[in-house]
């Protein structure tokens, strides 16, 4: 019973992986070839030993893993079902990460703390590592740091660095990682998958979105500026007119009067 759940996990795994990437022609082709699903299995044999208080084995059987696959997991990661690691080469996940169900990796993601080196003993046994809840996408390269959530179906593009909380649904890009939105209307998460944690599609750039809003703000304070000019040199006109047209009248009326003589 045991050993049929254990090859409907792995079947799962396979199809899972399959679904994913369009290179995947067969089973056979993604348990001999793919050293994501290679990866895996060494963990959960890895991770088994290390909740049965054997960590010494379960730290050589994930160095072994990663000899041969190029991918660092540490044995006491938390990992769901149907991970997905494509290509591979490069990805570390740091000993307190965990990682929902559906979740997608791509070569050179790192799930790692934020500062390891700085008072390492107290911060054993201490949750120094991201969690990645289920349907999550991590492009290539990027860096996913210290003790925060990425919620439900978020992104996260490729070489982004991402330091605080990213809300389900989210998209984020850059250094440091900023969310983005489609240009046209807010659409709410699309669960669907988005290769490399980066959506197809007309997506403002929030760096630029932010100029933008600030030269719409200048144009605006400089319109209000023309006007207000405009009304202070129209009101200075009337003015000297005004002034020019009393000296006229004050001229013509010297002018009408009779000089008077001495009595």
């Amino acid at each position: 019973m045991m050993g049929e759940a254990m090859f409907k996990s792995i079947r799962d795994e396979i199809d899972a992986m399959m679904a994913r990437d369009p290179a995947a022609r067969s089973r056979l082709e993604v348990v001999v070839c793919y050293p994501g699903f290679q990866a895996l299995l060494f963990h959960r044999l890895a991770h088994g030993l290390w909740r049965g208080g054997w960590r010494l084995l379960g730290r050589l059987v994930s160095q072994l893993g990663r000899w041969l696959t190029g991918i660092e997991i540490h044995p006491a990661v938390v990992i769901g079902k149907r991970l997905f690691i494509d290509h591979g080469m490069g990805v570390v996940i740091g000993e307190t990460s965990e990682i929902g169900d559906g979740v997608t990796l791509y070569h050179g993601v790192t799930l790692g703390g934020v500062a390891p080196s700085v008072d390492s003993h107290n911060q054993r046994n201490t949750k120094r590592h991201p969690t990645l809840e289920d349907g999550v996408i991590v492009g290539s390269g990027a860096q996913v740091l210290g003790p925060i959530t990425v919620g439900r179906n978020a992104r996260v593009g490729a070489n982004a660095v991402v330091t605080k909380d990213v809300p389900s649904g989210v998209t984020v890009v850059g250094i440091p990682a900023r969310a983005v939105q489609s240009r046209g209307k807010p659409k709410q998460a699309e669960p669907r998958f988005v290769a490399y944690g980066t959506p197809i599609g007309d997506l403002s750039d929030p760096i630029a979105r932010s100029i933008d809003g600030l030269l719409d703000e200048v144009q605006t304070l400089r319109a209000r500026v023309n006007r207000i000019e405009q009304r202070s040199v129209g009101g200075a006109l009337d003015v000297e007119d005004g002034t020019v047209e009393r000296g006229r009248e004050g001229e013509g009326r010297e002018a009408s009067d009779p000089p008077q003589g001495k009595c």
